[in-house]
């Protein structure tokens, strides 16, 4: 049995995970807050289209076509968090294994903490482009307050 002194490096080698695990703990709680607010925005214009003008309804259904556009962003940054997590998880269990067991696994290791990573950066680039989507609708709110017509996009729209 490992006395709790040979145990100490194993920890501390866990502790980079855990702590990315925190991390992306935080980034969760933001991406569904955020898928929240879609929803909930989404609902209040749905709701909204029937009794809309002829004039509005174009506006409207933009405004539709974007929260559905954002939801997709953000299902996707919130299934890569969620398996980055769950790597990171699965990352923790390996090194203790490999320490409790002996077992030399170092390539496992090493693609379980890539993939890890590679699934956080692919989250923050699905935030990121939510963003600027959602920068997007406001303009397109912001010009129809104006009274004039949005002419184009301060940058060219994302393809989903």
């Amino acid at each position: 049995m490992e006395t709790l002194s040979s145990l100490l490096p194993i920890i501390q080698l866990a502790i980079t995970p855990v702590i990315l695990i925190s991390g992306m703990g935080a980034l969760m709680i933001t991406l569904t807050n955020r898928m929240a607010r879609i929803v909930d925005r989404t609902r209040v214009v749905a709701e909204a289209m029937p009794a809309a003008s002829p004039e509005d309804r174009p506006h409207w259904e933009s405004q539709l076509d974007i929260m559905w556009r954002r939801a997709l962003l953000i299902r996707r940054a919130v299934t890569c968090n969620g398996l980055s997590m769950l790597v990171s998880c699965l990352l923790v269990v390996t090194l203790f294994a490999s320490a409790i067991f002996g077992w030399q696994l170092p390539a496992l290791v090493l693609v379980l903490f890539g993939a890890s990573i590679c699934l956080l950066i692919v989250s923050l680039v699905e935030f990121l482009r939510d963003i600027f989507v959602s920068l997007h609708a406001l303009h397109l709110q912001v010009e129809r307050a104006r009274n004039r017509p949005a002419t184009t996009a301060p940058w060219p729209p994302l393809k989903s």
